[in-house]
């Protein structure tokens, strides 16, 4: 596997590498599923927009893939 999860990954990027992170987005109620903008997007950019600390996010998404 890659390295680990960084802020400025997007969320389809760490969704494709990582599918254990599905998980740890729906923790944090962030629909990244099905969202358009998850292609896009990195997870500091949708951290900030749904009020939510990217660090611990990262924190817990590498967590998730160890």
């Amino acid at each position: 596997m890659a390295d680990n999860i960084t802020k400025n990954m997007t969320f389809f990027e760490v969704m494709r590498m990582h599918p254990a992170a599905v998980s740890v987005f729906q923790k944090y109620n962030l629909g990244c599923v099905g969202c358009m903008g998850a292609q896009n997007e990195s997870l500091e950019q949708g951290a900030k927009a749904h009020g939510i600390d990217v660090e611990a996010l990262v924190k817990d998404l590498n967590a998730a893939i160890a």
